[in-house]
């Protein structure tokens, strides 16, 4: 086994597997664009995107991966497996996780649309560096009283940054989520069982590591870097509407997976 762990053959499709977990990551907008925009969309924190970008990205990993070990396990060779039952169950499963990204966007940008013409009032919190909190209320109606409750004294700028409480919906991660374990990564199976055939269960572990790591590390170093640019970004008038953006983001998303191949 050690032999077979030190052989040219797995060590090919270890780098492989490192190579396209980094590739299709960077080709398919859908691993990262939906944390981007529902960031700033709910006001998340940057260490609170991440964490959900870095479960979301286990999750998509790891649903493949209990596959790929499994067929291994009972000792599926990687020629048998674009005929396989199980290849077709994983092409389904990638359109469903397209569906479910338009889908979930379409209701997310209605939401936010009727929301927004019925001039529904909200609240934004800012917290200052000595702890004072300053909270004003206000709809997106030009006639509208723009009122402010302060809960402590002394000055204060509405673009200080806010350590308040996301205002989204506590849902939405575990959305993202489910979506994110239920779209496939097409070519970790595959490389798992080539992986099996040549050092056994120990090479497939090795071939998910290399993959899950690339991608993964992938998404956040992706994720962190357009974030920091957005967060620096003025979407003027549009910002308004954030929501009804980051819910087209996300069908925009789902159709490229679906339509375009991405």
């Amino acid at each position: 086994m050690e032999h077979a762990l030190a052989s040219h053959d797995l060590w090919v499709i270890l780098g492989t597997a490192a190579f396209l977990g980094c590739l299709h990551t960077l080709m398919g907008p859908d691993h990262y664009v939906p944390f981007i925009m529902m960031s700033r969309a709910e006001r998340w924190s940057w260490p609170r995107t991440m964490w959900i970008t870095f479960l979301c990205g286990l999750g998509h990993v790891g649903s493949s991966f209990v596959v790929g070990l499994g067929l291994g396990l009972v000792g599926m060779a990687a020629s048998s497996w674009e005929d396989s039952v199980w290849a077709g169950w994983h092409e389904w499963r990638g359109a469903g996780s397209a569906w479910l990204l338009i889908g979930v966007g379409a209701a997310m940008t209605v939401h936010a649309l009727v929301q927004h013409w019925r001039g529904k009032v909200h609240t934004h919190v800012h917290r200052h560096a000595d702890g004072r909190l300053h909270v004003h209320a206000h709809a997106h109606d030009p006639a509208a009283e723009h009122a402010h409750v302060h809960l402590a004294e002394g000055p204060h700028s509405q673009d200080e940054p806010s350590d308040a409480p996301p205002t989204g919906s506590r849902l939405t991660p575990w959305i993202l989520f489910t979506i994110f374990v239920f779209g496939p990564c097409e070519s970790l199976i595959p490389l798992m069982l080539a992986a099996t055939a040549v050092a056994g269960i120990p090479g497939s572990l090795l071939t998910a590591l290399a993959f899950s790591v690339t991608t993964v590390a992938t998404i956040l170093a992706v994720v962190g870097v357009l974030l920091y640019g957005v967060e620096r970004l003025s979407l003027g008038f549009l910002e308004r509407h954030a929501q009804a953006l980051a819910g087209v983001s996300l069908v925009l998303c789902g159709v490229a997976i679906r339509f375009l191949g991405l």
